[in-house]
């Protein structure tokens, strides 16, 4: 048997989209990016939404945008040590200062008693990552906000369909940014999107996304239709409003034709969501066997897990490392990713920050023992119990 780490739906719908997108010769953004995004924002829960092209991109313009209400470049942002390496480079690259804070190895995310201790006069943001879809602490770390006056910015990169108090992942910080990667439950192949109930915010994103031009309505004529905008020389004498550029901004449009797939998984969301949060569930129960051993995320009451991954844990009494579990797990047909590393000690790219091993010691060791493995919707009971057998399997021979 063969179990992928993941894959993508592309519906009949999304097809037949590309058909007529490719066909009216209109592929850069317009009116179905515009569709999606109205779509995405009803399904999160927030007034607005604002696609760009990539995860990385929605955390990096996200975090750009607090130019314009404050911040300075150099300032700094407070993220989880333990990520996908993208959460630490979103933040250089919007030209902040990555703050790192260690996490909790039971629920994967920041540990909110690390984060007070790492405010200081030029903090501006936090950013908590809702790491494999299980929710970070929101209550507490929006009441640390409050007090201290910081923005919150959820990385809800793997966090499509995770709640929160009733409330869904994205509409819980002041933004909240998604990638719409292939893996993920709403895809666009390549794609993020950044969701806001800050209509200021979605202002500043549209321009930020373009390259910081003045021009930044919701829904464009000019990208629509060959039509007069009437707002577009009506600048006191500046020329083309198109070429007035009032921030510092990136390319990071998103298209029409990835705009076409993510609007037909949409459309069969609650589907995909049902089937992955099923695979998830199932094998997070039968897991719990191996807890000696190997050990994973628990559902709290207060909450459902975006069903991303199933993350597993190597344990300090196995007598086995991660590397004899994956190369078992890989040499049975199922695929394994590494559970990230700690950005500050274990990439390279961040030694310049100056910590040293032992500075994060959870998320340290989450990167050197822990992996994560598929549970989307082409997998059924068949392939979570192939799953379970095999771990079995390989217990039954190390332990």
């Amino acid at each position: 048997m063969r179990i992928p780490f993941g894959t993508i739906s592309v519906t009949e719908k999304s097809k037949d989209l590309i058909q007529e997108i490719l066909h009216s010769n209109r592929l850069s953004s317009g009116r179905y990016v515009r569709e999606f995004e109205k779509k995405f924002a009803e399904l999160v829960g927030a007034k607005e939404a604002v696609a760009v092209s990539s995860g990385t991109d929605a955390d990096m313009l996200a975090l750009a945008v607090l130019y314009d209400f404050g911040a300075e470049r150099g300032d700094e942002i407070i993220v989880p040590a333990l990520s996908f390496v993208a959460t630490g480079n979103a933040v250089l690259a919007a030209g902040f200062t990555p703050v790192f804070a260690d996490v909790d190895r039971k629920t994967l995310n920041i540990d909110p008693l690390r984060i007070e201790e790492a405010i200081t006069e030029k903090t501006r943001a936090i950013m908590p990552v809702h790491l494999m879809g299980k929710p970070a602490d929101m209550d507490v770390i929006k009441e640390i906000a409050g007090r201290h006056k910081l923005y919150v910015i959820e990385d809800a990169a793997e966090a499509h369909g995770a709640e929160y108090k009733g409330k869904r992942a994205g509409s819980l910080g002041d933004m909240g940014a998604f990638s719409l990667y292939v893996a993920h439950i709403i895809s666009t192949v390549e794609g993020g999107i950044i969701s806001t109930d800050n209509e200021a915010f979605a202002e500043v994103l549209r321009s930020l996304r373009s390259h910081g031009r003045a021009c930044k309505c919701k829904s464009c004529v000019l990208n629509t239709a060959s039509a007069y905008c009437e707002k577009r020389f009506g600048n006191n004498g500046g020329g083309d409003i198109r070429f007035v550029f009032e921030r510092i901004g990136f390319s990071s449009k998103m298209n029409e034709l990835e705009a076409a797939v993510g609007i037909g998984n949409l459309d069969i969301y609650q589907e995909i969501l049902n089937k992955r949060r099923e695979n998830l569930y199932y094998l997070l129960e039968k897991i719990r066997q191996f807890n000696r051993y190997i050990v994973s995320i628990e559902k709290g009451p207060h909450e459902e897990i975006g069903p991303h991954a199933l993350p597993m844990i190597v344990q300090e009494e196995s007598r086995f490392t991660r590397n004899q579990l994956v190369k078992h797990l890989e040499k049975s047909g199922i695929d394994t990713r590494d559970l990230f590393t700690s950005m500050p000690t274990q990439c390279c790219g961040f030694k310049f920050t100056g910590h040293k091993p032992g500075d994060f010691p959870n998320a340290e060791y989450i990167g050197k023992n822990g992996i994560h493995i598929g549970v989307h919707q082409d997998l059924g009971k068949a392939e979570c119990d192939y799953i379970i057998d095999t771990l079995e399997e390989f217990l039954t021979g190390n332990t």
